[in-house]
């Protein structure tokens, strides 16, 4: 026997503390909100979606304006080996100063909505920033939305080796919703201006009480008498479109996010509501607003999409 240690173990001195562990070696854990979906290890899409990664996250910020989005594939994507349908892109308009922004989720029944998704986003900022370099002041939302539907049948086109492609041909390939819009930085605070096809949703966020005021109709709103997951997506543009304008105050946030945020939103005054008002009360990291839109709750496994513009406190309009 070692006399040695046995007589270091019992001389009555405490055993040294264990040294702190440092906060970057501490993993995150996935946040849980009420009772938690099933947990597994994503499986990888087919082959050819490479193009679509899993998680998806972009943030800057101009002298007025500060954005942040993330996009996350959801549970039953991951588990049926389906690529994230869901896209957002945004852009500063360097002249004005505003950021111009679209947010999509394809039609789980179109093949490629994937597709159709990102490239309703992309052609609807490219015409968003055209229009506003024009000189002609307000965005004719008409013709951003007819612009992304133009660019769709063009993709069906394509796809289908040259030939006219009928309206139902371009719908069964890439079938998408679609939110665009701009915010304007103002001397009497910034203007939002949006509109919409399909069933996307936008809010302000009141930092100060937490509350969502959403800027269109809901499907689970509280005024909601029947839930109904019919849309009428691009390439189909309504001959009215939805369209929202509003000014954001000193403590205000525009949101806008795809059904697989809203429906656990809800009137944004239950746990999920309370855990992105505590969250966004200031600008986070992209990385951390992609993990926080990635929490699991049972039953809400859609992809989920989420872009959020911040007033920035104090600044002086471009």
């Amino acid at each position: 026997m070692d006399r040695r240690r046995l007589h270091s173990a019992d001389d009555g001195r405490a055993a040294a503390p264990a040294p702190p562990v440092a906060p970057w070696a501490v993993p995150w854990q996935r946040i849980t909100v009420g009772t938690p979906g099933p947990e597994f290890e994503a499986r990888p899409p087919g082959q050819y979606a490479f193009d679509f990664p899993d998680t998806e996250c972009d943030g800057w910020s101009t002298s007025s304006l500060c954005l942040r989005f993330a996009s996350v594939r959801g549970a039953k994507h991951r588990y049926y080996r389906q690529p994230r349908q869901d896209a957002a892109r945004a852009a500063v308009h360097e002249e004005s100063g505003s950021i111009v922004f679209a947010v999509a989720d394809g039609v789980s029944s179109a093949s490629s909505s994937e597709l159709g998704a990102v490239e309703a986003c992309r052609s609807s900022v490219e015409r968003m920033l055209y229009l506003l370099s024009s000189g002609e002041g307000e965005l004719d939302f008409r013709d951003v939305v007819l612009h992304a539907a133009e660019r769709l049948r063009q993709l069906a086109m394509w796809r289908l080796g040259g030939r006219e492609p009928e309206a139902g041909e371009v719908a069964g390939l890439y079938a998408t919703t679609l939110v665009a819009g701009v915010v304007r930085p103002d001397p009497a605070g910034p203007t939002a201006e949006l509109c919409r096809i399909a069933d996307s949703v936008a809010w302000v966020l009141d930092r100060s009480n937490g509350r969502y005021q959403p800027l269109f109709s809901s499907k689970t709103g509280s005024d909601t008498l029947l839930v109904s997951n019919e849309v009428t997506p691009l390439p189909h543009v309504p001959e009215v479109l939805e369209h929202a304008s509003v000014r954001l105050e000193s403590g205000h946030a525009l949101l806008v996010g795809t059904d697989g945020f809203a429906d656990p939103l809800g009137d944004g005054d239950g746990q999920v509501g309370a855990l992105f008002a505590h969250h966004l009360a200031a600008p986070t990291s992209p990385a951390w607003l992609a993990h926080l839109l990635d929490f699991s709750r049972e039953t809400f496994d859609d992809d989920r999409t989420l872009l959020v513009i911040w007033r920035q406190m104090g600044a002086a309009a471009e």
